[in-house]
């Protein structure tokens, strides 16, 4: 006779006890109802903020937005341990050496961030600078020097490469959602090195609206900012 199995027991599953625990999580009715006014708030935030922070810019003289861009690079030429004072403008004939500024446009991404259009008025000012006849023993431990020090100072590192052989050294650093950036790069084999930093967009004083309304179109070229600006020597101690 075969021994006798007794049939296991059938798992039942307890409805009540599943809506106390969703209850407990806060998902019942007024949980999901709650749930979802806030993320149409968090939607109308992030819409408003872009709708907002293309166009919501200061109304700077473009000197004083000069002054800032130079201000970077003056710091980051002595931390590279340049001694050469670089006079404004380009180097003449047969010199690559550059020390002046730029301007570009500005841009709205608009309602949902994915728009590219132009903010009238507004203009990104920005410093550049360059050296020819750098040597290796010089560029090299100059850019981890101020590689250590933007990181420190809090800027954050987007790319950092040291160049192999007959490959470019470079440094790129941003803050405050790339308003600011700095750039660096060395080829040694032309033994180039070159320098940049760029301030946050900002309206021109001297432009206004009617400029714009008179027209129906935007007729503010940012390079009337940096054709109103020239820098100062670039070199040691603040020249």
């Amino acid at each position: 006779m075969p021994d006798e199995i007794t049939p296991a027991a059938t798992p039942t599953t307890s409805t009540d006890t599943g809506k106390g625990t969703l209850r407990g999580l806060g998902f019942g009715c007024l949980g999901c109802g709650g749930l979802l006014v806030a993320l149409v708030l968090a939607l109308v935030a992030v819409l408003a903020w872009n709708a907002g922070a293309g166009t919501d810019l200061p109304r700077v003289a473009p000197q004083d937005r000069a002054d800032r861009a130079f201000g970077y690079s003056r710091e980051a030429y002595g931390v590279l341990g340049f001694t050469r004072a670089l006079p404004p403008g380009t180097g003449g004939t047969g010199s690559r050496a550059r020390n002046e500024f730029g301007a570009e446009y500005c841009h709205d991404g608009g309602l949902l961030g994915m728009e590219d259009k132009t903010v009238d008025g507004a203009y990104r000012l920005y410093h550049e600078w360059a050296l020819d006849d750098v040597p290796a023993d010089q560029a090299v431990p100059g850019l981890r020097r101020l590689h250590r020090r933007l990181a420190d100072e809090g800027w954050r590192v987007t790319s950092y490469t040291e160049g192999g052989t007959g490959k470019d050294w470079s440094l790129y650093v941003q803050r405050d959602r790339r308003a600011e950036w700095m750039t660096f790069t060395w080829d040694p084999e032309q033994r180039y090195f070159t320098g940049g930093a760029g301030v946050p967009c900002a309206y021109d004083p001297a432009w206004t609206h009617s400029d714009s309304d008179t027209y129906s179109v935007d007729t503010y070229d940012p390079d009337t900012a940096a054709d109103a600006v020239t820098p100062p020597a670039l070199g040691p101690g603040g020249r």
